[in-house]
């Protein structure tokens, strides 16, 4: 197998789990709708058990990280899409909502080993780090467009235990062929064999957090929480934000569609544009330092969030133009900050790295969504927005300190700009 199929193989992989991944979380909130009428019971109650899905999507990434570092991420990602699916598909068995709760615990759980697994995954075995990522990003945009659409569509011609299996069998059949794939996972460093085998010893857990937070990790993970709570806070509140603007009332959606408004085409815009901002960021990691990336990025976004409020009253162009640009940005940083977790971390504790790097991006920057639900509530949309620019200029301060720091991966000495310049 030549260094280029290894890449492609991992490639595969990894996009269709990260696609299946996000094609379940989406469709919770689709099933929401129907579980209220079924079960008969309140918005608060469902709310809880959907919360029960979703808490441990980013809470479980840190100990998921440890079993990476453990029993290698190949293993990792098809327990997960293996779980996942079997997790979706007990649904149709649910009696009642608490079963419905069960299930989506199970399936949480299961679900938070998907990026720790598959981002060390890639960070290991591929070459091609920047263009991989990239590829697997947009894998997930996918998922999250494709996931409601395909429960929505489903759910119009089939009762909703039906649907749910049927969701299931995407993520079985993505299982059944990983198992097939053959590809080395540690092909992109110095280490032989497909698996690691770390300590999941309380001892080792703490030795390597210190060391992993006594170097630059420290500051990847500022960067990475930063970037969670500006993710958090633009997408939980956009849609309802475009809802409201003068430009979309009195224009009706198109027939068959008049459960959606105006704004939430706009939104699915912002999303479609994020997938050719993955796609560029990804390129640009293999000819840009990481931390000057994430500098120019972030200064791009302390630059969009306050402008919002001036184009929102320009019209319907000036605003679907907003949403692309906007879209883009926030999406292409995700390549950046996944491969600052691979250039200065060691490949043995690459599972641990990005267990807390999801722990801080889905874990720590959901804290924006309560901030912003307040800041909504009490204030203005300027000041929302602004916080938001604040926020993104501390990142970009905290991206700079990276650039004179060296980077420890891959047995590297040297400073991260001089190594993208190499590669």
């Amino acid at each position: 197998m030549t260094l280029a199929d290894n890449d492609r193989a991992i490639a595969t992989f990894t996009m269709l789990a990260h696609g299946i991944v996000h094609w379940f979380e989406l469709a919770i909130p689709i099933l929401l709708v129907v579980w209220l009428a079924v079960f008969d019971v309140s918005v608060a109650l469902v709310g809880f058990v959907v919360a029960l899905g979703y808490a441990p999507f980013g809470l479980g990434a840190l100990p998921a990280g440890l079993l990476v570092d453990r029993y290698g991420p190949r293993r990792l990602v098809l327990l997960c899409l293996a779980g996942m699916s079997l997790a979706f598909a007990t649904l149709a068995l649910a009696p009642s909502i608490y079963a419905v709760a069960a299930s989506l615990l199970v399936w949480g759980i299961v679900a938070s080993i998907y990026h720790p697994a598959g981002l060390a995954l890639i960070s290991t075995g591929v070459e091609e780090r920047g263009t991989v990522f990239a590829w697997h990003g947009i894998a997930g945009n996918v998922g999250i467009a494709l996931g409601p659409f395909a429960t929505a569509t489903l759910l119009l011609v089939f009762e909703w235990r039906l649907v749910a299996v049927a969701l299931a069998v995407p993520g079985l059949l993505a299982a059944v062929y990983g198992l097939r794939l053959e590809f080395d996972p540690t092909a992109a460093t110095d280490d032989d064999g497909a698996d690691a085998t770390g300590s999941l010893s309380g001892a080792a857990f703490r030795s390597n957090t210190r060391s992993l937070f006594a170097g630059s990790f420290l500051l990847v993970f500022a960067v990475v929480t930063i970037v969670g709570l500006y993710y958090r806070g633009v997408l939980t509140y956009l849609p309802e934000l475009l809802h409201g603007l003068p430009a979309m009332e009195g224009i009706e959606p198109p027939a068959g569609l008049e459960e959606l408004s105006l704004g939430d085409y706009f939104y699915v815009g912002l999303l479609v544009a994020g997938m050719a901002g993955q796609y560029v960021g990804g390129k640009l990691t293999s000819r840009v330092a990481v931390s000057r990336g994430l500098v120019a990025v972030f200064v791009a976004l302390a630059v969009l969030a306050p402008v919002f409020v001036p184009i929102s009253n320009m019209g319907l162009v000036a605003i679907l133009l907003y949403c692309g640009v906007l879209g883009f940005a926030l999406f292409a940083i995700e390549p950046f900050y996944q491969e600052a977790v691979a250039v200065y971390t060691p490949p043995d504790t690459r599972g641990l790295s990005y267990g807390y790097t999801y722990l801080g991006m889905f874990g720590l920057g959901a804290i924006s969504i309560a901030i912003g639900g307040y800041l909504l509530d009490h204030t203005t949309t300027a000041a929302f927005f602004g916080v938001l620019s604040v926020i993104a200029l501390l990142g970009a301060a905290i991206a700079l300190k990276l650039l004179v720091r060296p980077s420890p991966s891959d047995g590297q000495s040297e400073p991260p700009e001089t190594a993208a310049a190499d590669d």
